[in-house]
Order: C-alpha cells, then structure tokens, then sequence
C-alpha cells in the first residue's frame, strides 16, 4: 500500500493508522514519482524550470528571489543535517509568526528529510508541551523574539533537545543564520518517498491531547495541483497575500504551497490586519487573497473610504461560512468573484469549493476534481439532496491521525466525516448549515447558526454577529445573538426588537434570536475565524 520511505527515524511511518482504519485514497490524476521531496519541488525544481529570477516570497521589507530561496533553503538544511545532527524522519517544531524565515525553514527541514510541525506565535508552553510529547519533537527551530515559552518546554521535556534561534526579520543574525551563511548554496537533498509523512497539522480546537494529522510529500503537491490549479488558475504573473498564519494548512497551502508550485509571489505579513493587507496589496499589486469573511467585511468599509483593491482577481474565504451578505456586496462593488470554499486539518486543504465563473451566495459549491461528497445521516445511508445530513468524503488525501483512537470517529466506511452539517440541492451544489456540534435545536425545530446570522448581517446596524445556542427552561435550546453595531447604531431594547423583527422578516419566524447580546468584540483566532466556543463559555444576557 505504501511505497519506499527514506526515512532512518521510522517513528512517522510507524504510527499511521491501521490499513483498516485509513479512508478510501484516491489517486486517479495524480501520478508523482516513487521518490520526491516537496521541499525540492517548491524550490530547486521551480529553479531547473526558469524561475530563478521570480520573486517567490516578499516580507519584512525585502524581496527574494526563487533563486535565492533555494541557495536559503539548502544552506539551512546543510546546518541542520551537518550541524545539528537532523536525520530523516526527525520531528522538528517551527515557531514564527508569517515571514520568508519560517517558509524557509519548512522548506529546509524538508528538504533535509524532517517531519515538519507548524505552530503559532500564540500558543504558550504548556500548550507547545503537549504537541511536542505528542510527536515525540527532539528539534525546535524558534524566531529569536518569540524563544521564551519555547525554553521554558524545553526544560521540562524528555523529548525537545535542540531549541534553535534564527532571524524572523531580514538580518540573518541569529545561530541558525550564521551557521547557514558558512555553508556551500548546494545541498543533496534527502531521497524522500512520495509516501514519506513530511508534515503534522495539529488540529485547532480540539482538548485534551491534541490531534496531529499526517500528510505526505505526496500531499503538499497535490493540494496544490488539485485546488490551486483547477479554481484559482494560478499564473507565475499572481501575488498572493493572506490572514492565516502558516502554521494552519490552510494558511500554508494558500501562501507558501500555491504560489511555489507555480512560480508566483507570496506576500507574508507577521500582523496580518485587514488594514496591513491593504497596504500589501495596494503596494505590491496583489491578485489573490486568502482571509476570513469578518475581514472583507472590514475591506470592503474601507473601500468606502477610498483603498484601492482593483488589482485582486479573486478573493478566497474560508476558515468559517461566507454569509451571504459579503458575497453579495463583494462582488457589487469589486466585480470580482469571491469563492468560499470548504477545508479541514485532516484533508490538508480545500475540497469543495465555488469556481470562476461558478459562484453563489450561501454555496460552497461543488468537489473538486478527484473527490466525491455525499451527504449521510447516523448511520452513514446517504439523506436526500435538500436534506441536512452529515458531509463525507472521499479524494486523493484523506484522515491519518498520528496514534489515535479517534481515528474511527472520523473515518466511517473509508469516507472522512469532517464534523460539518451541509445540505446538497438538486444540482449537486453543497450548502454549509451549521458545526454538527453547533445544530441549534430549539422546541424541536433544527435551525443552523450561520444562517441567522447572514440574516442578522443584512441589517445595516450590524457590523458583525456570531449565532449560538443557549440552554432554556421552556424550549430547551435557543437562538442567541452576539452582535457588534456599527458606527452610530445604539444598543438597547429597541434595537434588539428591531433585529428580532428583521430576521423574521427575512428567514423563517422561528429561527429569530430570542436572545441578543451587544458587545464590543467577538473573540477569534489569529486567522480571524469566530470562535464561539468561547461566547458558550460566557454567562449569557
């Protein structure tokens, strides 16, 4: 089933999944060599093919070149290997907000034969401990600003050994840096399989013991000649920029995998505002945008007040619903499409997604070419389309925890169960109803969250909104509404009857929120997805 692996340390490979617990795979398109390393093919590979003089990556005030990144790039991985004493199928943490070092040092790692673990600036040392014993990490490679929490796990830890410092900003003036600066520009990059485990996306949100999800060298390229190449088209001409940060895939495929493979330019932004993206995008001209629906909502207000976004071509949500509302008033005042899209940690990137060309408000749209969506209940018998069931499916990349029973939770009869309810209409397109976790069931009616809120965010006193569901003594569960009012809307009794009274004049009565709560802030991720988890947590009004 497998095929060669390159790898010395076999701890990756040795903690798949059982055969019989892994999803359908299906490759059909999808042909790479028996041996390949992604590293190489986003860099070197990119060289042989004349993109040597390209921009590649733009951050921290500088440009480099694809060239550049692949002298970079094999200068690190010789320091790690020659250095650090780096094997194959070693696991090594990255730590760093958005910048061209962090691409380079995932490239580097990778190249050099590493099982590479992405994480966030945000997260603290107990949380950092967890991921680390959970992947058995013995090598850290750490932004010099941001090392603290990351010595202090190293302390307590029986696995982390090495915590490496290099230069975040464009002054290669840390260890890592240096040791690099005196190595040879060509490095013999390690003979990986294209079924060697080259990344571990630990899921966001999930308690207890974290979940790691493993993807191959195989995979990285595939997300890329799947989804960037059959929706956004990518040309060596695009320059993307975007929210997320790298250590999601979503964020890592959007903004260092797809512009790579196609030897186009990504822009990376360490505080990646909306306001920071406009400038970006207004500086460099940028075409392809990843973010969040919360922040073209904020673009789009700011285009009222004159920034100039006339140079993107398309606009990627995800990470949470596109309302129906931005679509809608993105692409009035653009022209351009806007494409919501549905992915998860577990399937490395976008599955289902709208295309050019073929996009609708309050749609997902359709599979992408070498996958298949079907909509199930409980018991895995596909509903009738127009029915809200559970999303399952299958394609090219599938669910591979790292050591988890909870591997069975998500693969069911070789389909991946992604925990999202959707509804499939007569033509094949997917609609997006709700978390299944997140199905508000109210005095037995089941009524989707995101749908009230898109309703909420016609209203023009609405800034931003985020839908849950509260526990009450006569219906037990009810609709409640966090809303942020904008400038100049004022919160009080009257407004909250005249929302109530909005959304049921635009969506079915019983869905209004019998609860409204005004705030100043909704809490979110660093990529700007709404956690609602957290206004669960809060009492409510």
């Amino acid at each position: 089933m497998l095929g060669p692996s390159g790898h010395l340390d076999t701890f990756a490979r040795d903690n798949l999944p059982p055969p019989d617990q892994w999803p359908e795979i299906r490759l059909d398109g999808f042909d790479y060599p028996e041996w390949m390393n992604a590293g190489v093919e986003l860099t070197d590979r990119m060289v042989e093919r004349g993109f040597g003089d390209n921009t590649a990556l733009i951050g921290n005030g500088r440009r480099r070149t694809y060239k550049e990144l692949s002298d970079w790039t094999n200068r690190i991985a010789r320091a790690l290997t020659e250095d650090y004493g780096l094997k194959p199928g070693n696991r090594v943490l990255i730590r760093s907000a958005n910048n061209p070092a962090m691409v380079a040092c995932w490239l580097a790692a990778t190249k050099a034969g590493a099982v590479v673990v992405n994480t966030m600036p945000m997260l603290r040392s107990g949380e950092l401990s967890k991921i680390i014993d959970k992947a058995e990490i013995s090598i850290a490679l750490c932004d010099t600003r941001l090392m603290d929490e990351l010595v202090a796990c190293a302390k307590e830890s029986r696995f982390l050994k090495q915590v490496i410092g290099f230069d975040g900003t464009a002054n290669h003036d840390a260890e890592l840096d240096r040791a690099a600066l005196n190595k040879p520009v060509r490095f013999e990059s390690v003979k990986t399989g294209r079924d060697d485990v080259a990344l571990l996306g630990f899921t966001s949100g999930s308690t207890g013991v974290p979940k790691a999800t493993m993807h191959f060298h195989r995979d990285i390229l595939i997300i890329a000649d799947a989804y960037a190449k059959e929706v956004l088209d990518v040309t060596p001409d695009d320059v993307f920029v975007g929210s997320p940060p790298l250590a999601f895939t979503f964020g890592l495929g959007g903004l260092a995998v797809f512009p790579l493979r196609f030897g186009a330019a990504a822009t990376l932004l360490e505080q990646a505002t909306p306001a920071k993206m406009i400038e970006i995008i207004e500086t460099y001209k940028a075409t392809i945008s990843f973010t969040a629906p919360t922040a073209y909502r904020a673009m789009l207000a700011a285009m009222d007040a004159g920034a100039d976004l006339s140079s993107l071509r398309i606009a990627v949500s995800a990470g949470e619903t596109l309302p129906a509302p931005v679509f809608d008033e993105w692409v009035a005042k653009t022209g351009k499409p806007i494409l919501d899209g549905i992915g998860a940690t577990e399937m490395l990137h976008i599955f289902i997604s709208n295309r050019l060309g073929d996009s609708r408000p309050a749609c997902t749209g359709r599979p992408l070419t070498g996958y298949e969506a079907i909509v199930v209940d409980d018991d895995m018998n596909e509903v009738p389309r127009g029915t809200i069931g559970r999303l399952a499916v299958k394609g090219p990349i599938g669910c591979r925890y790292l050591a988890d029973d909870r591997q069975e939770d998500y693969v069911k009869d070789g389909w991946n169960l992604t925990g999202d309810s959707f509804v499939e209409d007569e033509d094949g397109y997917f609609h997006f109803a709700a978390r299944s976790d997140d199905m508000i069931v109210s005095a037995g009616y089941n009524i989707a969250g995101p749908e009230v809120e898109a309703a909420l965010l016609k209203h023009e006193a609405v800034l931003e909104c985020a839908v849950i569901g509260v526990s009450d003594e006569a219906r037990g569960t009810i609709v409640e509404a966090h809303v942020v009012l904008a400038k100049g809307a004022e919160p009080g009794e009257l407004m909250v009857k005249l929302l109530q009274d909005h959304v049921k004049a635009v969506i079915a009565p019983y869905k209004y929120p019998r609860s409204i709560v005004f705030t100043e802030a909704l809490p979110k991720t660093e990529s700007g997805k709404i956690q609602r988890f957290r206004l669960k947590q809060k009492p409510s009004a």
